[in-house]
């Protein structure tokens, strides 16, 4: 008998762990995370700076460090290899950012009808493409990579984008945004096929852009791999990773919108709303250049690391933040609430911020027009699972109504997978900020370039008082 209650049990217990290992785990990631990376920044909202001086504070002109002086930016700079030193949010204020920033935005200058017919057509090919039954199920993220690298594709290069090509684009990606998540280690031989792709597009003179005359052939393909094909395909294939979660989760928000594919005040509306709750960026750290002085005397010293939280601060000074509500914007303008889905004017913008929404909302028409979606797994932020949907063909004699069955195994799937996944997390996470503390990439590069400024100022001062010597050695 005893035997039958321990083994009853030892069968809840373990039946148990989709309910508090994950949880449990993350815990001891963060405790983990800090004992090895130390503990360095302000949070943003918090007691010092509070969301009433949210906006304020990242726009003040001494928020303006990007990577020197942060040991977080060591660990930004191992995810982002190869070439986090051209990466454009990595760069730290000055000539080269404003010229690689005005190239980035030369680029994204398309017309509203060009991007419409861009995202139109390479939503539609790959969509029509796809080798799946009447009813499947994928991961959202998965499925929207290879539209967004062909997009971006064509938009850099102004050709379509051959399957091999967009095989290294989405390998680099996703490589880039699993190790992000810590749910996979970086592979740099993947990463560096794509580079050695551009470098050879770039040696043809295939890039029908003018890129930044200062940069070298290897950084502008870093500059071109870190921007659009890291960036940008990974940004929007998050993005629509998670309206198309938040669709099939809202049964009714779908139908509304697949009835009226038009309405582009209400998908403008949802879109927002998703972007509220499911903000791209986590954190966004700055550093200081200057001191910033604030209300009552209060002070942020010269060198403090500003993370800036966007999630707390978009779930504050709403009603219900947790809520999903697209009509809640029918009485709210994004520029007076607590909303920064594409950061602050002041301070770095996304340089897509008026490009992503207009290429969402036609690469949700296209998919809406062809397919049914609906999910039972968990939608999170930082979206770990990569967005399991279950997704039925509009056009098939298939019953649109979602299989119970099917739902069930999805939910069932997903939480156990979280189980296992927050241990790799544990683990994957735990062995990257060491690695990255160890290789130290972003400290080691601005400790180069002081050393190489010092060689140079010491030499003109010899050129300087040995005037004679240093002529009769040219």
């Amino acid at each position: 008998m005893l035997g039958v209650v321990g083994w009853i049990a030892g069968g809840l217990f373990v039946a148990s762990f989709p309910y508090w290992v994950p949880a449990t785990v993350i815990a001891m990631r963060m405790r983990i995370f800090t004992r090895v990376n130390g503990e360095e920044g302000l949070g943003i909202p918090g007691q010092v700076v509070d969301a009433s001086l949210f906006k304020r504070v990242y726009s003040h002109p001494a928020a303006n460090g990007r990577s020197r002086g942060a040991t977080l930016s060591d660990l930004f700079w191992y995810w982002l290899s190869p070439g986090p030193e051209m990466h454009q949010e990595h760069l730290e204020p000055g000539e080269k950012y404003e010229e690689i920033a005005r190239t980035t935005r030369r680029i994204l200058a398309l017309s509203k009808r060009e991007a419409e017919e861009l995202a139109a057509r390479c939503t539609a090919r790959m969509i029509d493409s796809l080798e799946i039954g009447k009813v499947n199920v994928v991961r959202l993220r998965d499925l929207m990579m290879p539209i967004w690298a062909n997009f971006y594709y064509e938009l850099v290069f102004n050709e379509p984008c051959p399957p091999a090509a967009r095989e290294l684009i989405v390998g680099n990606a996703n490589d880039v945004v699993t190790a992000l998540k810590c749910c996979g280690l970086r592979h740099m031989a993947k990463r560096r096929r794509l580079t050695r792709f551009l470098i050879d597009k770039l040696q043809a003179g295939n890039v029908p852009h003018t890129l930044p005359a200062l940069l070298s052939t290897e950084e502008q393909a870093f500059y071109l791999q870190g921007v659009f094909f890291n960036t940008a395909v990974v940004q929007m294939s998050e993005a629509m990773a998670h309206l198309l979660m938040v669709l099939a989760q809202h049964p009714e928000v779908q139908a509304k919108l697949a009835g009226n594919l038009d309405n582009e005040e209400y998908l403008d509306r949802v879109i927002k709303e998703t972007m509220r709750l499911y903000p791209l960026f986590g954190i966004a750290h700055r550093i200081t250049s200057a001191d910033i002085v604030l209300d009552k005397g209060a002070t942020l010293q010269k060198g403090t690391v500003l993370c800036f939280n966007y999630p707390t601060y978009h779930r504050t000074g709403f009603d219900q933040p947790e809520h999903f509500d697209p009509d809640r914007w029918t009485k709210l303008f994004a520029r007076e609430a607590h909303y920064i889905p594409f950061g602050v004017a002041a301070n770095r913008p996304c340089p897509a911020s008026g490009l992503a929404p207009v290429t969402m909302q036609v690469a949700t028409r296209q998919i809406l027009q062809r397919l049914l979606l609906s999910t039972s797994a968990s939608h999170t932020r930082s979206i770990p699972n990569r967005g399991p949907c279950l997704l039925i063909w509009r056009a098939s004699d298939c019953d649109p109504r979602p299989s119970r069955s099917l739902l069930l195994y999805m939910r069932i799937r997903d939480r156990w997978e979280d189980v296992w996944r927050s241990l790799a997390q544990l683990f994957l996470g735990t062995y990257m900020v060491w690695h990255a503390r160890r290789l130290r990439l972003c400290g080691r590069y601005f400790e180069a370039q002081e050393s190489n400024k010092k060689t140079a100022v010491s030499a003109s001062v010899r050129e300087t008082e040995c005037p004679m010597r240093a002529s009769s050695t040219q």
